[in-house]
Parts: C-alpha cells; structure tokens; sequence
C-alpha cells in the first residue's frame, strides 16, 4: 500500500509519537522536520546554529531552508511510495512547495491529518516533557508563543486541505494506542 500524508497540529499534539507509529503499521519513512533540525543542532552544524537562532525563541526555521531541505529527503529511495511528513507544511506556502515538489515526481499526496488538542493540555504536556528531556526551548513563555504562530501560519492549512477534500481530524488527546487506534480508522477510508 503506498501511503502519502502528512500530520499536522500544535506542538505538544503527540505528532512525533505517533508519527513513528503510523509510519511503522503503513510502512513508509516518517519525515520529521524537526528531529532533522534537532539532529543539527545537537550536532552542532552550521544549518544547526541557524536553526537554533530561531527555535531558541519559538519562531519558525525559514521557509527555504526547510523546502530544500524536504525535497532532497523525499527524492530519497524509501519515499518514492509512500512518506509520512511530520511538521511540515507549516504554512500555505510550503503546501504550495509540497504540490510542486509531488507534481515534478507525478505523485500527490492522500491524505492530511490534522491532531487536535486543547491548549492547556499541550502547554502541560511540553512543560512536563521540558523537565524530562531538559529542552531549553520548551519555557512556558515559548510554549505559549508556538501555539500562537501554529494558530497564525499552520493551522490555516487545515482549511486548504480540507477545502481539497483531504483532511481527517483526530482527537489527539488520550492514550498512545487509543490515538493511534483512532488515527488508523480514520486513515482507512483515504487509503487504498
């Protein structure tokens, strides 16, 4: 089965979670953007201190820097029939860049699947995994600014896919498997 789609939702939703869990069940890669800009950091790269410049903050990487660097990753060999991108598009002109990106290879995407969660519950939930993982950027302040530049710049893309006719909304707030269970019923009827 291919599987194209992409996960979207606020930081704190459980994308990354569950991410890895639906690509493993639809066996195809999971992209995510931002273990990639982590990965950097950590390494401490020159694409790594520019990435941290804005994270650091709460604001979003460039938009350039962030298509180049989703191109290159689906010409890959495991994405030629299937991906799962996880944090990216993150606004209406990277779904844009994504169309084009999927025209030039003749593939489209099936399906975008939005988590919803309440604020609250993502503000305590990244506060938490901040103690846990000791995340810098994860301070209350940026927290709180991260929801407000997803409901700003990402959130409208929900309304552009579902204008397509291509998004699924899933409650993203209960048990791991309870929200994967959820998100794979809801995958079924956009999946062949």
């Amino acid at each position: 089965m291919s599987a194209r789609l992409v996960l979207l939702g606020p930081p704190g939703a459980g994308k990354g979670t569950q991410a890895s869990r639906l690509a493993e069940r639809l066996a195809v890669p999971a992209i995510s953007t931002g273990d990639i800009f982590r990965a950097n950091i950590t390494g401490g790269t020159e694409l790594g201190r520019k990435v941290q410049e804005y994270t650091a903050v709460g604001a979003l990487v460039p938009d350039e820097v962030t298509n180049a660097m989703v191109r290159d990753r689906l010409a890959e060999a495991d994405a030629t029939e299937g991906f799962l991108l996880d944090g990216y598009p993150r606004n209406v002109a990277q779904v844009g860049e994504l169309d084009q990106i999927l025209a030039a290879t003749g593939r489209r995407l099936d399906v975008a699947v939005e988590l919803t969660a309440d604020p609250e519950v993502v503000v305590e939930r990244l506060l938490s995994r901040a103690k846990i993982e000791g995340r810098a950027d994860d301070t209350e302040p940026v927290i709180r600014h991260r929801l407000e530049v997803y409901a700003l710049q990402t959130a409208p893309i929900a309304q552009v896919y579902d204008d397509r006719g291509l998004l699924v909304r899933v409650d993203g707030i209960g048990s791991v498997d309870e929200v994967t269970e959820r998100l794979m019923l809801a995958l079924a009827s956009h999946l062949s």
